[in-house]
């Protein structure tokens, strides 16, 4: 098998700086313009920054996370010995991620990649009226609420699990549509969709009651339309030793107590 070009990144905390010096001094690193894949040492808000930063740049490599972090739901063990042998090992696991089309009150049009989720939060103290449409077509003509997401299979054990949504499998092809504090309809809970359906949002009084969108960690303020849609151009890859792969972990997460 021919040995990959490792590309090493690392979070600037103290200990992720302190694991990158060790590595260094063990392995042949290249920079990532001329490298077969990335090693990022930190936790899952660097591994997302990591990501982003490969669609931004149109260069999507394969990573393998070593975590340095406090949960480390997308990384693997830190362990500086083997590391090739782990990594010619390693499980890879496609992750599709999410596009946000969003159109501001003022007539800016903004487009967003989302690897976990895209989520419209109410501004102020006045609750978000939102119109949900799948496809073009209303499923709810006024959510009043704090807010929506819309969470892929990798992100549905964040933000989404804790507003109550569902966990999906990984390889399952949907998408988790979950309510932030829900008033009405009081009932509501959210749906589980299929990822070929396009999912958007009419902000209702946008004025009066402003909305934000945010993918993932970016945000636009004041929106009047959202469109959610999965981008199957720009596939990500997740590399995870056997024994910690990312669906093996979404699974047993619906067992935690």
């Amino acid at each position: 098998m021919t040995e990959k070009r490792m590309a090493l990144v690392a979070s600037p905390t103290p200990a992720s700086q302190e694991a990158a010096t060790e590595l260094r001094g063990l392995y042949e690193w290249h920079p990532i313009e001329r490298a077969d894949m990335v090693v990022a040492l930190g936790g899952d808000g660097f591994m997302l920054r990591t990501l982003h930063g490969m669609l931004d740049r149109h260069r999507i490599l394969p990573v393998f996370g070593m975590n340095l972090g406090t949960v480390g739901f997308l990384m693997n063990d830190w362990r500086p010995d083997l590391l090739e042998l782990r990594i010619q090992h390693a499980k890879a696991i496609t992750v599709l991620p999410l596009r946000m089309d969003a159109t501001t009150v003022g007539g800016e049009r903004l487009t967003m990649p989302a690897i976990n989720e895209v989520s419209l939060l109410r501004e102020t103290r006045e609750t978000a009226k939102i119109e949900v449409l799948v496809d073009g077509r209303v499923v709810l003509p006024e959510l009043v609420c704090d807010g929506v997401l819309v969470a892929s299979p990798a992100g549905s054990t964040a933000y989404n699990l804790s507003a109550q949504g569902p966990i999906l499998p990984l390889e399952s092809s949907l998408l988790a549509l979950t309510p932030i504090s829900p008033f009405r309809p009081r009932r509501w809970r959210g749906a589980i969709l299929p990822n070929k359906n396009a999912i958007s949002f009419r902000v209702l009084d946008a004025v009066k009651r402003p909305v934000s969108a945010v993918a993932d960690q970016r945000e636009v303020r004041d929106v009047a339309h959202v469109s959610v849609s999965i981008d199957r151009t720009s596939p990500l890859t997740l590399m995870f030793d056997p024994e910690h792969a990312l669906d093996d972990r979404i699974t047993m997460e619906q067992f935690a107590s």
